[in-house]
């Protein structure tokens, strides 16, 4: 009665025009954005945030839009896997594998709605999981003590950086870089630390910046590198029309791999990739030799677009309970919420009901116009494949700039966030990831302060830090999270191997 009443509380705030508006038009833009090769959802959410201080949105709004982009990014992922064979981001290279044999075939138009159609179950389903989980494992929550809150902080950066570099020495360096961001400015005894001198440097460091230069920024500095000017589609899309037969073959696989995906999300860092991959290699073992996976197989496009979206569903569990993003496009929307003075973590189910409620009863909305958007509206998505990045990237530039300059006024922080910019290009081309730097900067001051109050509490004793079953857990799943990408690296490493 309580989920009942809490999201009729939820639509009543989800249907009102304007969150309704923002909920289509997040949609739209998140497609255009997913579709586009490279950019994905976390850089789309990190472009567009500086819109929502432009515009004046309250939290709740703001949210709506972001989180809406969010679902339309991983819905617009599988447009440039099926017809260009080149994923619009990570989550979307196993579609690739049956998607553009699909399209090869002449099928290009049923493999998109087909992915359409199974992106909204992953998607749907996922969301009502988020509805039925969240406020549970925000009760869990309450157990919380510093000890097992800087244990989880420690599992975040292990199992997110593990899954985000081909490397766990370059994913140590980045989150270092993170941190040492993070102690920037004055700490929690009023102490100056690591400023320089620079008056501009005392406040530390407003992470919006650093999430803007970081992607936003590097993105164009690393799209003018690898593109070129032009842009075209590898294969020709004549006709869509609602493939029904191959709907109804893979409906089963649609409920497995939402199931997989939400598992997958739910976990701190391992988020929709990690989903995708489950989801597609669990199929693949279902349907054994004889299921054509890696040729053309419908259940090879379904599985992985319902798994990757269930995913992205789940990675907001943890972000809203905990407080801590599941993926990287979560530690965006967390760096938003804190901008926005609102605190995840148990006590916004209870103090905020109209923040987390209305995002839900959104997203459910959002699912439903994403699916009508999808089908009819493919076409037009597919002419955004042929927009020449000379035109693309003034606009990126323009947008981030003129936002961060709305939010602070300050020319300083325009000239930081084109060195980070700077950062995030260099580390991406030395193949260090961008996520950790990102949570160092998001949890640094969470964690350090976790660290301070549980040896204060406990009088210095180190051992503290490992004295309850939670924390103990944590601790484990932190080591393993950490170790585990290192075997699971050379199955996901080559995913041509998958269809041998």
């Amino acid at each position: 009665m309580d989920i009942m009443s809490n999201l009729a509380l939820g639509f009543s705030i989800a249907l009102s025009p304007y969150t309704l508006m923002l909920a289509v038009a997040g949609c739209f833009l998140g497609t255009i954005i997913g579709a586009l090769p490279g950019l994905g959802p976390s850089n789309g959410v990190a472009i567009l945030i500086p819109i929502t201080f432009t515009l004046g949105l309250d939290a709740t709004s703001a949210l709506v839009l972001m989180t809406s982009v969010y679902y339309g990014a991983m819905y617009g992922g599988r447009i440039s896997s099926i017809l260009l064979n080149i994923p619009g981001d990570e989550p979307a290279l196993m579609t690739t594998l049956d998607g553009y044999p699909m399209a090869k075939q002449g099928r290009a138009g049923d493999a998109l709605v087909l992915s359409g159609v199974a992106s909204f179950v992953g998607a749907f389903l996922a969301t009502i999981g988020l509805m039925l989980l969240a406020p549970m494992l925000s009760q869990v929550a309450y157990q919380f003590g510093q000890a097992e809150y800087f244990a989880l902080y420690l599992l975040a950066f292990c199992t997110l950086g593990g899954m985000a570099s081909n490397n766990q020495a370059k994913s140590a360096i980045a989150a270092c870089i993170g941190l040492g961001i993070a102690m920037i400015g004055y700490d929690s005894r009023g102490m100056p630390r690591l400023t320089g001198g620079n008056l501009h440097l005392y406040d530390g460091i407003d992470f919006l910046v650093a999430i803007v230069g970081l992607f936003a920024i590097a993105e164009v500095f690393f799209f003018i590198e690898s593109h070129g000017k032009k842009s075209s589609i590898g294969v020709k899309l004549d006709k869509v029309r609602i493939p029904w037969k191959d709907i109804y073959a893979t409906r089963w696989t649609m409920l497995r791999s939402s199931f997989v995906g939400f598992i997958a999300g739910i976990l701190p860092g391992a988020g929709a990739s990690l989903g995708s991959f489950l989801a597609y290699m669990s199929e693949k073992s279902i349907a054994g030799k004889n299921g054509g996976f890696g040729k053309g197989a419908v259940k090879g496009v379904a599985a992985p677009e319902a798994g990757n979206n269930s995913a992205a569903g789940g990675a907001l569990v943890p972000m809203l309970t905990l407080g801590v993003p599941g993926s990287g496009t979560t530690a965006v929307l967390l760096a938003l919420l804190m901008t926005l003075n609102i605190t995840p973590g148990p006590t916004l189910f209870t103090d905020r009901p109209e923040v987390v409620w209305g995002l839900i009863a959104s997203l459910l909305i959002a699912n439903f116009v994403l699916l009508l958007m999808n089908v009819p509206m493919v076409k037009i998505f597919v002419k955004v494949l042929m927009v020449p990045p000379w035109i693309l990237l003034p606009g990126v530039t323009m947008v981030s700039f003129v936002g961060i300059y709305s939010l602070s006024g300050s020319y300083f922080d325009l000239l930081l966030m084109v060195g980070f910019g700077v950062l995030g290009y260099v580390l991406r081309k030395l193949d260090i990831p961008t996520v950790p730097v990102i949570l160092g900067i998001l949890l640094g001051g969470k964690m350090e302060d976790a660290l301070r109050n549980a040896m204060v509490i406990s009088g210095g004793d180190v051992m503290y830090l490992f004295s309850t079953p939670i924390s103990i857990g944590l601790w484990i799943a932190a080591i393993v999270g950490f170790v585990a990408p290192m075997f699971l690296r050379r199955f996901l490493k080559k995913p041509q191997a998958i269809t041998d």
